[in-house]
């Protein structure tokens, strides 16, 4: 009986206890990623702690190697070249590239590798959850989340010399 009472007690504890590791995620907003022929090539969800916002993206159907990720400031995807979704998205008016002592725009993400399956996935921080990061991106023109043919070089400006745009989706706020 002491025995179960320890246990019990334990479990009430402990269940008491959280971390900020295990704070829920809010899903804030939300992309399908599409190829110029319109097959998928992935989709992403833009993520809050309460604290940050982060998109969390899978890809697939890409060429192995590097290629530039970027947000752009207009949320049109027409094919066959994805031009319709403007620059990238630079409210600050920063230079391109997270190496350019004057960058980094906020549409500047890390490359995205793609490994032999021909699929990746990663999660990148947008930065803290406040009101202007939201409105910035779910402007009244939209954002797009755009995928380079190439590597960002992370320094050339303005587009970081990633190459075509291969992929593109429109950023939507969750429903």
């Amino acid at each position: 009986m002491r025995i179960a009472l320890t246990v019990a007690t334990s479990a009430l504890a402990l269940a008491g206890c959280t971390s900020l590791d295990s704070i829920p995620t809010e899903r804030v907003g939300e992309v399908s990623l599409s190829f110029a022929n319109g097959l998928p090539a992935g989709t992403g969800q833009l993520l809050s702690d309460g604290r940050t916002i982060s998109l969390a993206v899978a890809a697939t159907g890409l060429e192995p190697g590097e290629h530039g990720f970027h947000l752009h400031t207009t949320g049109k995807c027409t094919a066959p070249d994805f031009k319709s979704a403007g620059g990238h998205l630079n409210p600050a008016g920063n230079e391109h590239g997270s190496l350019n002592p004057q960058g980094k725009h906020l549409g500047d993400l890390p490359n995205l590798v793609i490994g032999a399956s021909r699929s990746a996935s990663t999660e990148i921080d947008l930065g803290a959850d406040t009101r202007a990061l939201r409105e910035t991106l779910f402007d009244a023109d939209g954002t797009a989340v755009v995928i380079h043919e190439g590597a960002d070089d992370y320094r050339s400006d303005p587009a970081g010399d990633a190459g075509s745009r291969v992929a593109c989706g429109v950023l939507r706020p969750a429903s």
